[in-house]
């Protein structure tokens, strides 16, 4: 865009010809770059419309209903798009706007900008070819997984080959744009004049902005031709913002009927009986109104996993003595449980909802969260009152925010903690989370009403670091190890200060894991890294120390506790009353990355993107679990058994009928 091209073309001109000619070569510019922007969006539909529409058996008017609205979605995120570029125009000083070095800078960051949209239409059309969909929450994955991806990525595609391509089209676009604004440097243009453009501009996205749905498009009834007439940019925008994913679009699903009969048949048990109509879950579980109202303490911790326990089986040295202790003198412990996830969202879900990990972002980040099932909601209709301790922040993952809207009265979090002992960020001590839950129980347990207290520590946690003269072990260090002993010692602290509490004789105290520390195992689901710990303890429920082999995961907590408990109540819960429910018929629900999955009868289903489907055989404690080739009629079973329970699951979220409260 140089200074000589423009001379040329005014060359004959009149004055007042070349400065208007000049003062309009800004706004020109925006204008061109929205009808690029258009322009390369049209492009890339119809090349997956031509790639992948016309299989879809497309009518005439379907076609033009795919191009009429992603044209309208498009020219929204254009003009959205030349916002910045408006705004530039106001805030530059004129006396800036013509210099060499804004020239530079200017230029450079229009070729960075079109070659960077060219890459990620190139990258959406792959994209599309794989996943058949414009970028969802798999895309939002990428940006959150940069080395395993762009690895992958580099190995899988010509990325060099692209960037090239790429940058010649950057390049290209800069040099027609100097061609055919030549008098773009010229002319001071007053910033009132910048800004009444810049007015219309947001006018146009305020006036578009009730018309676009973030939700998707509805141009067809055919899935992939609604995919095809919506806007990659609008869609990435929607699933970073909400954390769906169109599950029935990705995996396996049977009829409905069907599913909803297998999982009522998976979920019957001694002493339930369903209370609604046949596409729902809910049900009442029988139990004696006259029992007492015990309050319930769940400590969830971070990180500990079954292969840091003694009493699991760890080999050497036990990192967990305390926990160990308690367990062999006078806990319930579960040996064969294991987690829904690898993330403590996926605890949270599965701990205090019993719902399974959908594919996608756990329901605790997601957007329509606000009223589902959790043991809190249960026990509160009982006339619970609740708290929760955590010695985080309770904005991440938006942790606060599920608690209090769903059946939690206070949410205690690291700002409640004043002078704390010690804290890293991720939060405050587990000493000092544990102290303050004993207080807050303490004070409860006087009121004289029931109460269910939930705990999430934080230190067995990067950077492994905690208060020293607690262990042994020097915190400097910053070992896993170090910082399990640690919490097992905090664990320690809050039992003895518990029994010397007015509520230790009239407590369930739960102590799991939300997780495992590590993922390995070569699986697609590496199911034996997500064993962890069940321990529950407290004179009211445990009148002898006891191991229970019973299958079982993450779901299966909130029932257990509840059928201790041993008062009526009803429930949508997807986990099992492990003491009230055959050994035989446990199992696991599991997330990883994109895969689903679940564990039963030594037998692992996983489900994948794509709606694929892979089955393993064998024993995950003893390290024996192999994939199976040529699947039987039980590992069928239980494909559709697995399909229905997170195609239930979905639809229930989905609808917001996970929830019993009005």
């Amino acid at each position: 865009m140089g200074v000589e091209t423009g001379v040329n073309q005014e060359a004959g001109a009149t004055p007042e010809k070349r400065a208007a000619m000049r003062c309009c070569s800004r706004e020109l510019l925006v204008v061109f770059w929205c009808l690029s922007l258009v322009a390369a969006f049209f492009v890339l539909r119809a090349a997956l419309f031509v790639s992948y529409g016309t299989k879809a058996g497309v009518s005439v008017a379907e076609a033009a209903k795919v191009f009429v609205f992603g044209l309208h979605r498009d020219v929204f995120v254009a003009v959205l798009g030349a916002l910045p570029l408006l705004a530039w125009y106001v805030v530059v000083p004129a006396r800036w706007f013509g210099r060499r070095w804004h020239r530079f800078l200017f230029t450079f960051a229009l070729f960075v900008f079109w070659t960077g949209l060219v890459f990620l239409l190139a990258a959406e059309f792959f994209f599309f070819d794989e996943f058949r969909s414009r970028f969802n929450t798999v895309a939002v994955d990428y940006l959150l997984y940069p080395h395993e991806v762009f690895v992958n990525i580099w190995d899988s595609y010509p990325v060099a080959k692209v960037v090239l391509a790429c940058s010649a089209l950057g390049f290209g676009w800069i040099a027609l744009a100097r061609r055919l604004f030549p008098g773009l440097w010229e002319a001071p243009v007053s910033r009132r004049r910048s800004a009444l453009w810049l007015g219309l501009a947001v006018l146009i996205v305020a006036a578009l902005w009730p018309t676009v749905s973030l939700k998707g498009v509805r141009a067809s009834r055919e899935r992939l031709l609604n995919e095809i007439a919506n806007n990659g940019w609008i869609s990435f925008v929607s699933a970073a913002l909400t954390r769906h994913l169109d599950y029935a679009a990705f995996y396996r699903t049977i009829p409905r009927e069907e599913a909803y009969q297998r999982v009522r048949r998976m979920l019957s048990a001694p002493g339930v009986e369903f209370v609604g109509p046949a596409d729902s879950l809910r049900r009442r579980v029988k139990g004696d109104p006259n029992r007492p109202k015990l309050n319930v303490v769940i400590l969830m911790e971070e990180s500990l996993g079954s292969e840091f326990w003694g009493v699991l089986g760890r080999e050497g040295e036990t990192c967990t003595p305390e926990m160990d202790r308690l367990a062999i003198e006078e806990g319930l412990l579960f040996t064969n449980i294991f987690a829904s996830g690898n993330r403590t969202i996926r605890g949270f879900e599965g701990v205090l909802s019993s719902f399974p990990p959908l594919p996608g972002d756990s329901i605790v980040a997601r957007d329509m969260s606000d009223n589902v099932e959790t043991i809190a909601r249960v026990l509160k209709r009982d006339g619970y009152r609740t708290l929760f301790v955590y010695g985080g922040r309770g904005f991440f993952d938006r942790m606060r925010a599920y608690a209090v809207e769903n059946g939690y009265d206070r949410f205690i979090e690291q700002k409640d903690f004043r002078n704390p002992t010690f804290a890293t960020m991720w939060g405050v001590c587990d000493e000092d989370i544990l102290a303050r839950a004993n207080v807050e129980f303490t004070e409860l347990a006087r009121t004289g009403q029931p109460f269910l207290g939930t705990v999430l520590t934080v230190s067995n946690h990067k950077p492994y670091t905690y208060p020293k003269g607690r262990i042994p072990e020097d915190p400097e260090a910053r070992q896993r190890l170090h910082a399990v002993k640690y919490s097992d010692y905090a664990l320690g602290e809050f039992f003895r200060a518990a029994k010397k509490s007015p509520y230790w004789t009239n407590t369930v105290f739960v102590v799991v894991a939300d997780h495992g520390a590590r993922v390995y195992g070569s699986q697609s689901i590496p199911i034996r890294s997500y064993a962890i710990p069940l321990l529950i303890a407290g004179p009211a429920v445990v009148k002898a120390p006891m191991r229970i082999g019973h299958l079982g995961c993450s779901l299966d907590v909130a029932p257990t506790v509840l059928g201790l408990i041993g008062r009526p109540y009803e429930t949508l819960f997807f986990g099992r009353d492990l003491l009230n429910s055959p050994p035989e018929e446990g199992r696991v629900l599991l997330h990883h990355n994109r895969d689903i999955g679940m564990f039963a009868k030594d037998r692992l289903v996983v489900l994948g993107l794509r709606k694929t489907v892979e089955f393993y055989a064998g024993d995950p404690l003893k390290g024996e679990i192999r994939p199976l080739e040529k699947p039987g009629q039980l590992e069928l079973e239980l494909e559709r058994d697995t399909t229905a329970v997170f195609q239930v699951a979905d639809e229930l979220y989905v609808q917001k009928r996970f929830r019993l409260d009005p």
